[in-house]
């Protein structure tokens, strides 16, 4: 734990307040903390357009934007991420010597901010919020300490058809996305209890979940070793994974009656199971959701349904897209009960596979549809009146600011990846047309007026 309060202290500052003093410079080395990352404009453009598709994807499911603080109260946020989560929080003492963490992801803040506005929202409650989170985790290829999520949750309300939207919106975001190619893999944590009940070993569920949710990292022999230390049973163990091992031959409903039988008999979490996959069918979207026992998810705040998203051309990848029903997770903060269920999308990862696989959605992270070139100084008054009104065409537009060579304003527009250059001298301007320039394929259209201008780029 560290205190902010005593920054003012520490000998790297002392040393430059005294070369201050003396009159000398001090360079401070430009360096970036471990798992942090600074992201340069051709990145964050790309990283915009998903998080504007997503936007207007939940928006046209009656979804909501909200958004909480990035500091919380230390004990807000321990207690519901569970073992190695609590360990990986960034906590310190702020200047009046709380106890405060930085946000480890979404869903808990939310939690805190269900219980304390739950008099000023209109129940069910859909929202989505897409905002950086931190995690003192170690970083890896993909995985870093400062990463950004995208949450989007149902509350007030334990339905199929609630946990059915979610999913429904998880598959119509990642078809905006151009990643039609994409494996739903979903299971029932309440099932999951059942079956641990069934055969005996409900007083280590928790753990147990922890350590089938690593099968995927660790494989199923190191699995199946940590199950026989915790259950102290290697029969148990082989139970357990022939539980989250079902033949790959069944579909989804086989599956499920085989999962039923497994934990003693029909369960009130197999009807719910049944009941989504109708509505799946229903929307035709069925084939692309698959039962799989093995997904647990981590996380202790878990009760229902639970789902991870694989991309099926860059399964090395890992899940891009994960969540469940949470109906206790408001209980630390409210006696009322606030049930839920939400999903989570790494955009990080999510734009490492977009831009590995190609995708068509993301541009090549453009600042502008188009570049105004500055051909003569004594036009430029006259050139920026020319940007407003393209802009107002909705054309985003860039007017070239500096003096110089023309050369030099096309290599401008390239750099930033700008796909038109609009050109207008001085006979051009006296007779009200403009010349227009793909830079891609170098072809050029001359004597348009502004409005055929915007109506070639808006074609493009």
């Amino acid at each position: 734990m560290s205190n902010i309060t005593r920054q003012a202290s520490r000998p790297d500052v002392q040393s430059q307040d005294n070369a201050s003093a003396s009159g000398k410079k001090t360079i401070i080395e430009p360096k970036v903390l471990k798992g942090f990352r600074d992201s340069l404009p051709a990145q964050e453009i790309k990283k915009k357009e998903i998080i504007h598709a997503l936007e207007r994807n939940f928006s046209s499911y009656g979804f909501v934007p909200i958004d909480t603080p990035v500091l919380e109260y230390t004990e807000v946020l321990l207690g519901k991420g569970g073992g190695e989560t609590d360990k990986q929080i960034f906590r310190f003492l702020d200047n009046g010597g709380r106890e405060v963490a930085m946000r480890f992801d979404l869903t808990v803040p939310f939690a805190r901010f269900l219980a304390l506005h739950k008099n000023e929202i209109v129940f069910p409650f859909k929202r989505f919020h897409i905002n950086k989170v931190w995690r003192g985790e170690n970083p890896q290829k993909g995985r870093f300490r400062e990463f950004m999520q995208c949450d989007f949750d149902i509350v007030g309300v334990d339905s199929p058809s609630a946990d059915y939207e979610i999913l429904s919106m998880m598959r119509s975001s990642f078809d905006l996305l151009g990643l039609g190619n994409v494996t739903f893999h979903v299971a029932h944590r309440g099932l999951f209890n059942a079956f641990l009940e069934h055969l005996g070993v409900s007083d280590d569920s928790v753990e147990v979940l922890r350590t089938v949710d690593k099968l995927r990292k660790i494989g199923s022999e190191a699995v199946r070793s940590q199950l026989t230390d915790l259950t102290g049973s290697v029969e148990k163990a082989d139970d357990i994974l022939a539980y989250i091992n079902p033949k790959e031959s069944d579909g989804f409903l086989a599956r499920l009656e085989r999962l039923s039988e497994l934990a003693g008999n029909e369960q009130e979490h197999t009807h719910r199971m049944r009941t989504i996959y109708s509505l799946l069918e229903a929307a035709g979207i069925a084939s692309q959701f698959v039962l799989d026992p093995s997904i647990t998810r981590g996380l202790d705040y878990y009760t229902g349904i639970v789902y991870e998203t694989f991309l099926d051309d860059l399964p090395s990848i890992g899940s891009v897209c994960s969540g469940g029903r949470y109906n206790d997770l408001a209980s630390l903060y409210t006696k009322d009960r606030i049930p839920g269920v939400g999903s989570s999308i790494g955009l990080d990862r999510l734009l490492s596979a977009l831009e590995e696989l190609g995708s068509g959605i993301l541009t090549e992270g453009s600042s502008a549809d188009v570049l105004v070139v500055v051909m003569e100084e004594s036009l430029r008054p006259w050139y920026h009146s020319v940007g407003d009104a393209l802009r107002k065409l909705g054309i985003r537009c860039d007017v070239y600011l500096a003096d110089k060579k023309i050369s030099q304003q096309f290599k401008y527009a390239e750099s930033n990846h700008i796909p038109f250059a609009l050109t207008c001298g001085s006979d051009e301007h006296d007779a009200g047309t403009f010349t227009l320039k793909d830079l891609r394929t170098r072809e050029t259209c001359s004597g348009l007026s502004l409005q055929q201008v915007a109506q070639r780029i808006r074609k493009d």
